[in-house]
């Protein structure tokens, strides 16, 4: 069996913490932050946990992960 490619665009955006859940940043707080407002860009600077219905295709993402 080869070795699997890890997904580059995946591995910049997830990590797994130490129990196997994935972990991501929020989205929207790149620009346009001025017409937000600060409790939500607040928000926004917190990560997540990815939802466990994308949890499988993120996996595959990452093989080695």
């Amino acid at each position: 069996m080869p070795k699997l490619k890890t997904h580059r665009g995946a591995a910049k955006r997830f990590k797994i913490t130490g129990s196997g859940k994935i972990k991501r940043f929020r989205a929207n707080k790149s620009h346009l932050l001025t017409g937000k407002p600060s409790k939500r860009t607040r928000r926004l600077r917190k990560a997540t946990l990815v939802d466990k219905t994308e949890v499988k295709k993120i996996k595959t993402m990452l093989p080695y992960g």
